[in-house]
């Protein structure tokens, strides 16, 4: 049986302990950031085990697997201790917070060939998502010309709202491309298969100055309750929204555009795919329906049905047509995509899920977005 434990709990911390327990892993234990968190979120999740410190988790030859949600600023030490002690790491994205961290990481994975190291790009996994991957990929809308989205949030528009992510020392030099870009940018490279080799960006934070209250704030609490505490002003260093351009490997031109300031868009991740034969559009707010575009007939929608999709979107669907699957869902088939790999043991077999190499990749690509934005000018990646 293998153990897992996660490191965190706030918002994401406890998807990963219901869709763990969904596929059968066993959650030995929790650790939050203090021992007092720690004992609240093991009793209100039933675990066995409230860790005191990361430590203790290390130290313990019961656990096996470590899924880390914390602050972006603890995930180099924490990916690298765990691996080195011989355990198996699913990380939040960003990996890390710049590429010279998450090279260090993907070196050290190699060291380790025989140890899962991955990251939670959970939106991979939506079973119409993995069908458009393989409509790309199997040439069904042609050579791929042109893609355009983003990903859209409310949950920062007003000045009273807080969050670790606003610290650039928490999550980073950029927030939203770094947070919610990342996610867009992984999306686009999984469907389609290519690599962006040079962009050009332009970021804005439209609130210059926030009320920081002075007792912590979870994630998407709303404005309701960081208005009616006592408030610091804080002078804000990262991005609210961000537009970038992308040209891609075969000369497709991308657009994606990132917003955590849209009034009413709680978590809108859209892509619209446009190849020489037909088109694809998707959101994750209605991820059961995957456009199709035509010129010639009729365009279509897909309405997610595990009859009517490919072999391998078919292997991420759990319930038959009519029946939806959504956001929890897309953290359980990752997860078994995960550990199925790690019960078959063969570590020489292509990987089913985002690795390290791929959690490299999107930091690289936000350090030249930030590079790109500063230097006002298009970059190589």
């Amino acid at each position: 049986m293998t153990n897992a434990v996660v490191v965190g709990t706030g918002f994401i911390g406890p998807v990963h302990v219901e869709a763990l327990r969904r596929i059968g892993v066993h959650v030995r234990g929790v650790l939050g950031s203090s021992p007092d968190k720690s004992r609240a979120a093991a009793q209100s999740m039933n675990l066995e085990v409230a860790y005191p410190d990361y430590d203790a988790i290390i130290a313990d030859p019961e656990v096996h697997a470590i899924h880390i949600t914390t602050p972006n600023k603890t995930h180099l030490e924490m990916c690298k201790q765990a691996l080195l002690s011989g355990k198996h790491v699913v990380c939040e994205k960003p990996l890390a917070m710049t590429a010279v961290e998450t090279a260090e990481l993907v070196r050290i994975s190699h060291a380790h060939p025989n140890l899962i190291a991955a990251v939670n790009y959970n939106k991979r996994f939506y079973p119409l998502v993995q069908h458009a991957h393989d409509m790309v990929k199997n040439g069904e809308i042609g050579e791929v010309r042109t893609l355009r989205g983003g990903y859209l949030q409310d949950w920062l528009l007003y000045d009273t709202d807080w969050n670790w992510r606003l610290v650039p020392e928490e999550g980073g030099t950029t927030r939203a491309i770094g947070d919610i870009g990342t996610h867009w940018m992984d999306l686009i490279s999984f469907i389609t298969g290519l690599k962006i080799v040079e962009l050009m960006a332009d970021l804005h934070t439209f609130i210059p100055v926030r009320r920081k209250p002075r007792q912590a704030v979870a994630t998407f609490v709303g404005k309701e309750v960081a208005a009616s505490m006592e408030c610091d002003p804080v002078h804000i260093g990262t991005e609210d929204v961000g537009a970038v351009l992308f040209h891609y490997e075969n000369g497709a031109r991308g657009t994606m555009n990132v917003s955590q300031v849209s009034p009413g868009r709680k978590n809108f991740c859209n892509f619209e795919i446009v190849g020489s034969l037909a088109s694809l559009a998707w959101d994750v707010e209605n991820p059961n329906h995957l456009w199709i575009g035509h010129r010639d007939k009729p365009n279509e929608i897909l309405i997610k049905d595990p009859s009517l999709m490919s072999a391998n979107a078919r292997h991420y669907n759990s319930y038959p047509g009519g029946h939806q699957e959504g956001f929890d869902d897309s953290f359980k088939q990752l997860y078994r995509a995960i550990y199925d790999y790690l019960h078959a043991g063969d570590f020489d077999k292509p990987k089913p899920y985002p690795t390290f190499e791929d959690g490299h990749y999107e930091v690289v690509l936000c350090d030249k977005i930030v590079e790109s934005h500063q230097g006002r000018k298009w970059i190589a990646v």
